[in-house]
């Protein structure tokens, strides 16, 4: 009986020894096959460190592959304190060759931690700097690449830029919007170390990092530069508060150019003020559009057939009584009796306030409602304003009568540009925008289409009808000095009194603009351009910005090779100004009628005969009053 309890006893002892033996082999066999892979990677954890490698920063290009932001590679310093033997000698070197103290670098080298970034000392190193701390040759000190943002073109395009931080992540403009697509993945050196850190004799590990991807832009650098120059000459020549500059091609919504004053350099942002950097003016700013925004009164009259713009007058006595108080014209006295033509080329406010007092409050309104005033217009780009539209229910006849002719509303120069381009271009209405795609290595990730908001804004009768007034604006009236011989311009200048913080305008101050297209009848561009305080200057749109406009839309004929048209309407000239004449078609006709035909210019004649044969320049060609034409005879 106790043998066979002890028995029992020896087989149950067996058993669970065997059980232990199949649960611990079990269990080997568990650690060694089921979590080998994250036993291991925990292990090779405690071994590894990492030395981070900074990712390239994708590229920001012009409509023609030119890089406007790229990168410039520099190293940065990483200690690593345990592998650091003699850290008195290390500190002495380090802190003489970055130019800071000893003991700030001792800090550094002696820190409890596994990796130490000297930061910002020597964060961007000079390749020359960089040099000098490698030949040092210390254990524990690394040189890693970093990635520096490049502005090539300083501060071109640099509120559309936007700016990045120290750790190249994207603060403003474009490069706070699209951070995420432009962000690479960055990479690592990986080396192993024993348990008190001091590295072991493996192998090191690289991970190659990843650039970000590229953003293309609706951008023509070339004609940006051109928009850049122009603005920094009219403030130097004006000593003006600011400036804006916008091109946009009206038929897709596309912004070829913009730029704004004050602006700044996004390599040294930390030198302006916030305001500077964070104030995109063509899209921010809002102020009373001034005569501009005559063109709206006047798409809106024709539009609704509410005038007769070449049959019939209005007769303008110098100011207008509405509610009490004269409106005046800016000629004093006058432009006396005019056709609704001559009113837009005159700019004549009293004509204006006829016109809107035809359309009514609810009917202007409705069409500035309907050109996109009062909201924003959507473009890619943060920061973007709204304006101020008067309510309805707050407008009287006082209020009706400004309106009409650009005061008392608040509008921004975007809105503006996109408010004309839907009415030349036949009515449709685009979303500007200014990316036109997102792309990784050359393959597009993402496309921007042009958008279109609305169509049939207006009647085709009535853009083609207000084109023609405001071509002969340029030709015949206060937009003369945008006028280019040989092509076709429509615009309108915009001469508009600045509201000081009290509410009242202020004397003598004033938002001097204009803005035009080209050509006339078949617009292939829009330019903006606003003079904001402008000194030494007489305070007119027509005198200051509109050659402004000139000098850039001559440039944009030349970029893309914009045909001439010798059907444009001459030029109307003053006194004092060098007058062009258009050779006419002589070829066939007497000498006696050549001659009249070619009256004031000089023409000389060879050949015996009294039949036109060739002229040369030849018919259509413009040239300067008295100069000299040859005339071969039969």
């Amino acid at each position: 009986m106790f043998q066979s309890i002890i028995n029992s006893r020896i087989k149950f002892v067996f058993l669970i020894v065997v059980l232990l033996f199949v649960l611990i082999i079990v269990r080997v066999f568990y650690i060694q096959v089921i979590e080998y892979k994250k036993l291991n990677t925990l292990a090779s954890n405690l071994w590894s460190r990492n030395l981070p490698v900074q990712a390239d920063r994708g590229n920001i290009l012009d409509r023609n592959g030119k890089v406007i932001a790229g990168n410039q590679t520099t190293s940065s310093l990483v200690l690593i304190p345990i592998q650091i033997e003699n850290k008195e000698e290390v500190a002495k070197n380090l802190a003489s060759i970055l130019g800071v103290s000893y003991e700030e670098m001792y800090k550094h080298v002696s820190k409890k931690t596994s990796i130490e970034r000297v930061h910002p000392e020597g964060r961007d190193l000079s390749y020359e700097i960089a040099e000098k701390i490698n030949d040092l040759g210390y254990d524990g000190v690394y040189l890693l690449k970093e990635s520096k943002r490049d502005y090539k073109y300083g501060e071109v395009l640099s509120h559309v830029i936007g700016y990045v931080g120290i750790d190249n992540q994207g603060l403003s403009g474009l490069e706070l919007m699209y951070n995420d697509d432009l962000t690479g993945i960055d990479g690592s050196i990986k080396y192993y170390s024993d348990g008190k850190g001091h590295k072991l004799e493996m192998p090191e590990i690289y991970n190659t990092p990843k650039s970000g991807m590229d953003v293309n832009l609706t951008i023509d650098l070339d004609l940006q530069l051109v928009l850049e120059n122009e603005l920094d000459s009219a403030i130097s020549k004006y000593t003006a508060e600011g400036a804006i500059g916008i091109v946009m091609n009206p038929n897709t919504g596309e912004i070829l150019a913009m730029s704004s004053r004050p602006n700044f350099n996004p390599s040294n942002y930390q030198n302006y003020s916030i305001e500077t950097i964070n104030r995109n003016l063509a899209i921010w700013s809002s102020y009373e559009p001034g005569s501009t925004f005559k063109i709206l009164t006047l798409t809106a009259a024709v539009n609704e057939g509410l005038v007769n713009v070449f049959e019939e007058r209005y007769y303008d006595t110098g100011g207008i009584k509405v509610s009490g108080s004269t409106l005046h014209c800016w000629k004093a006295g006058g432009h006396g009796s005019e056709t609704f033509v001559q009113v837009v080329e005159n700019s004549c406010n009293p004509g204006f306030v006829v016109l809107g007092q035809r359309l009514g409050k609810e009917k202007l309104f409705s069409y500035i409602d309907l050109l996109g005033f009062g909201e924003k217009t959507g473009i890619d780009l943060n920061g973007e304003g709204k304006g101020i539209i008067f309510d309805l229910d707050k407008v009287g006849p006082l209020e009706l009568a400004t309106t009409a002719f650009g005061q008392g509303v608040s509008v921004t120069a975007i809105q503006q540009v996109r408010a004309v381009s839907t009415i030349i271009n036949g009515g449709t209405m685009y979303t500007p925008y200014i990316v036109s795609s997102i792309t990784d290595n050359g393959k597009v990730k993402k496309k921007f289409e042009p958008k279109v908001v609305k169509t049939n804004v207006i009647k085709k009768e009535t853009s083609e009808l207000v084109k023609y007034v405001l071509e002969s604006v340029v030709a015949n009236g206060g937009g003369h000095n945008a006028y280019i011989e040989g092509y076709r311009v429509g615009g309108k200048t915009g001469t508009a009194q600045k509201v000081g913080s009290d509410g009242r305008y202020l004397v003598g101050n004033y938002v001097l603009s204009f803005i035009g297209f080209l050509p006339a009848d078949n617009p292939e561009l829009v330019v903006y351009i606003a003079i904001d305080g402008a000194h030494n200057a007489v305070q007119y749109g027509g005198t200051v910005s509109a050659p402004i406009a000139r000098a850039v839309m001559k440039s944009a004929i030349s970029l893309y090779d914009i045909k001439g048209d010798p059907e444009g309407m001459p030029r109307a000239y003053y006194w004092y100004e060098t007058k062009y004449i258009t050779i006419p078609e002589v070829v066939g006709l007497s000498r006696s009628e050549a001659s009249k035909m070619l009256s004031g210019l000089q023409v000389e004649y060879s050949g015996s005969g009294d039949t036109v044969i060739s002229v040369n320049p030849e018919s259509g060609t413009r040239v300067k009053e008295g100069s000299k034409v040859k005339l071969m005879l039969n």
